[in-house]
């Protein structure tokens, strides 16, 4: 870490307490305008609500932001979470994969396939690593996302095309950021922890006139990761947010957001494949949790994210609110990392001892994303029939750029000598293999010297535009019954270019770019959905929804432009989207005075068109999945002092068909070893539980429990293992969690992660390696409030 990005952060957490010292004196004015003109008291100064209650003192109900739901959530006929503020908080995440641990069903792959080192959330199976949105944008790019700038996060389960288009077979998130608001308040946030720990954060708000405000949030943190003791991070960001017309009928939003990360990259520990002999029935190679591979004088991973938002809005009146959203955004996901199961050679030595050379993925991918959403929303009535609409028109267009980087290692640590080959073609001359860059297999040192050139290859690059038209409705029978129509037709275009290029001694030399044929893909998508409301609180719905998922034009890696992959051997195939069709059947209730929102769903999902291997570097689009499963949900307050938020999902997965598999000399066809099996990264069992009980008037205490049955690895058509099996084992996570009041607008609180010291693998690909989760941290943090 360098010592500039330490200093920065030092001074932002002095910063952070200046701040609350700064603000005190003028935070007396707590009371202000409500946009009905009721004087109110904020709730940003209530003591250790957490956004859970609104300015009247009631318990708000969680709900989703976007204009395409055009019912409350209980009227939804889809299962639907709203991770609040609160769970934010109190869990004291800092990663999009941090919150999702908190809803069941969301898995994330291991760092390969097209978006390696960057969130990639499963749903209900189903790959949703293109399928995450910020305040109903698709937030495009290669990225570890943060959660400093965030007021909920929305994750919508199953198809979900008529509201998020191309994609979303699984369902997809949304981010929703923090926005201006018209009483002042600033949050302060300094903690420091174990292993290096440091996170300073600000939220201010600042009102400007009767109608105008300013928010600015700030985010500083470094540390290392419990237990993986050579990994490291630090990263900061910022946001600025500018209204004008707030609780006006016309009203309009500039927002500006940044993040840098730098930390060093890991790729977990291999698989038996590594030294061909299994050593655990999980296929995870039985070498202690903290070895790492990397190489501190060589790896890194960069991400950086560069977003500006504008948003206006008018609402004629109650039949029509016009709403539009702009966006210009760019990111950069740039790393070198090691990966101990590909690319490296493996011998043993003559007393026993393995050894490898390490091998290495690269990436330079920025990406820079125009997107336009343009929503038309409100209420009218046809008869004794009410309707609740909403219809809009989405325009985007991506460029996405990849290049890969040479490696050429000039001075290393030495491989020994009189090495018996295990895998690939190890010489027997000792400091060969440019100069070695070896290491130990179950002792692996990542702080060898290393020296050697580093290069950025030729740049290919991809163009995707795309239209989206859509109609939601939803129609009120009469008081119990409710019919929910939702319909999306999306043009989706591809077009590339392709550079090849020759690499010798880490030196790139261009030989020509290709032109890859544009593309056009159509399809529509719907939803109907019944909903019977026994309760004005409570209903019982049954849905059917589809989704598509196009590809790029290449087989080998649908992220990026071209790949290594071919159709039944012939390059650049055009292939057709992937089709997923589910149907679900569900239950919601908000009980104990709408303290508490209770449901309960079970659904099953069919995708067909799948990819799938069926001999080296050839691909058939002949796959069909299937998952089958129920998931329950609860979030609120049991008692005034009692909160829970969780929920346990059931799945039961399959590659119900797969193409068959052509090998030998001469040929000869075979079932696909894959048919049969559960999908990559979807246990049959996931449930979690955040509780907190406020046990005296300042004191509160609770945690979380998280557990996940084992789940396969791999990428393959969505299933996983092969005929080698390979699993990440069933694992109980454990976080423990205390709050006390110093005061009205002071708390001290408490974070356990992991505080059992629990040593487990959160996911593996089922190919290389296998990623270890983070031992036990404990964090304690000052939280200001003015």
């Amino acid at each position: 870490m360098s010592e500039s990005r330490a200093a920065a952060l030092r001074s932002l957490l002095f910063a952070s307490s200046a701040a609350g010292m700064l603000v005190a004196a003028p935070a007396i004015a707590a009371d202000v305008i409500a946009e009905d003109g009721v004087v109110v008291t904020a709730d940003q100064s209530q003591p250790a609500n957490l956004g859970t209650i609104d300015v009247n003192g009631q318990f708000k109900k969680p709900a989703p932001v976007s204009p395409e739901f055009v019912a409350p959530l209980v009227d939804i006929p889809r299962a639907v979470t709203v991770i609040p503020q609160a769970i934010i908080e109190q869990t004291s995440a800092s990663s999009l994969q941090d919150l999702l641990s908190n809803s069941p069903g969301i898995t994330f792959g291991a760092g390969e396939g097209g978006q390696p080192l960057a969130d990639r959330p499963f749903i209900r199976g189903q790959s949703s690593g293109n399928n995450i949105f910020v305040d109903g944008i698709r937030d495009t790019g290669g990225q570890q996302r943060e959660v400093f700038n965030l007021e909920q996060v929305e994750v919508i389960k199953g198809p979900d095309a008529v509201y998020s288009g191309r994609g979303s077979g699984g369902g997809s998130i949304n981010l929703a950021s923090k926005s201006p608001k018209l009483n002042a308040f600033t949050n302060v946030s300094a903690g420091a922890g174990t292993d290096g720990y440091l996170r300073g954060t600000v939220d201010a708000n600042l009102p400007l006139g009767e109608t105008a405000a300013l928010r600015i949030n700030l985010m500083g943190a470094q540390g290392d990761v419990p237990g993986r003791d050579a990994v490291d991070y630090d990263k900061w960001g910022a946001a600025i947010s500018l209204g004008a017309g707030l609780g006006t009928p016309s009203s309009m939003v500039f927002s500006y957001y940044h993040l840098t990360s730098d930390q060093m990259p890991d790729y977990g520990i291999p698989l038996f494949t590594k030294i061909q002999s299994r050593t655990t029935d999980s296929g995870v190679l039985d070498v202690p949790y903290d070895s790492f591979y990397g190489l501190k004088a060589r790896d890194y991973l960069t991400n950086e994210v560069d977003a500006f938002t504008f948003k206006a809005e008018h609402r004629l009146n109650d039949f029509a609110t016009i709403r539009n959203v702009s966006r210009y955004s760019q990111t950069l996901n740039d790393y070198i990392v090691t990966n101990p199961g590909d690319g490296g050679y493996v011998g043993r030595a003559a007393d026993g001892t393995y050894w490898m050379k390490r091998g290495t993925k690269t990436r330079w991918n920025p990406v820079a994303t125009l997107a336009n959403v343009t929503d038309v929303f409100g209420h009218f009535a046809t008869g004794s029939i009410k309707h609740s609409y909403d219809v809009g028109v989405e325009l985007s267009r991506e460029h996405n750029r990849n290049a890969s980087y040479s490696t050429y290692t000039t001075s290393g640590s030495a491989c020994p000598t009189g090495l018996t080959t295990i895998s690939g073609s190890y010489p027997t001359a000792a400091g060969a293999l440019g100069a070695g860059d070896c290491t130990p297999v179950y002792n692996p040192n990542p702080d060898d010297a290393w020296t050697g050139l580093i290069n950025r290859g030729p740049t290919s690059s991809n163009t995707t535009e795309a239209i989206g038209v859509y109609a939601n409705d939803s129609i009120t029978l009469n008081e119990r019954l409710i019919l929910n129509l939702g319909v999306r037709w999306d043009q989706y275009l591809v077009k590339g270019v392709n550079a090849t290029a020759t690499q010798s001694a880490g030196v790139w030399t261009t030989t020509g770019y290709t032109a890859v044929p544009k593309q056009t893909w159509e399809f529509t998508n719907y939803q109907v959905g019944l909903v019977f409301k026994p309760t004005q609180n409570s209903s019982v719905y049954a849905s059917w929804s589809t989704s598509s998922t196009p590809p790029t034009i290449s087989a080998g890696d649908q992220n990026a432009s071209g790949g290594t992959g071919t159709v039944d051997g012939v390059a650049n195939t055009v292939l057709d989207p992937e089709d997923t069709e589910s149907y679900e059947i569900g239950a919601k209730a908000n009980v104990l005075n709408d303290r508490l929102a209770l449901s309960a769903a079970a659904f099953h999902l069919t995708r067909k068109n799948a990819l799938i291997l069926v001999q080296p570097n050839i691909f058939r689009q002949e796959g069909e999945v299937e998952v089958n499963g129920f998931e329950l949900g609860v979030s609120g307050s049991i008692t005034p002092k009692w909160t829970v938020f969780g929920g346990y999902t059931y799945m039961d997965s399959e590659l119900t068909k797969a193409a068959v598999v052509v090998s030998g000399t001469p040929p000869v066809a075979t079932v696909n070893p894959l048919q049969g099996l559960p999908l990559a990264n979807t246990p049959k069992h996931s449930a979690s539980l955040f509780t907190t009980y406020r046990v005296l008037p300042r004191l509160t205490v609770g945690g979380g429990v998280y557990y996940t049955s084992k789940s396969l690895g791999g990428n393959q058509g969505g299933a996983g293992g092969g005929n080698n099996r390979i699993y990440a084992p069933e694992w109980t996570r454990v976080d423990a969690f205390a709050a006390y009041d110093l005061t009205d607008r002071a708390t001290l609180q408490l974070n356990v992660k992991n505080a059992t010291d629990e040593d487990y693998i959160m996911r593996t690909n089922g190919v290389h390696h296998a990623d270890v989760a983070a031992g036990r941290q404990a964090i304690l943090a000052l939280n200001l409030r003015f």
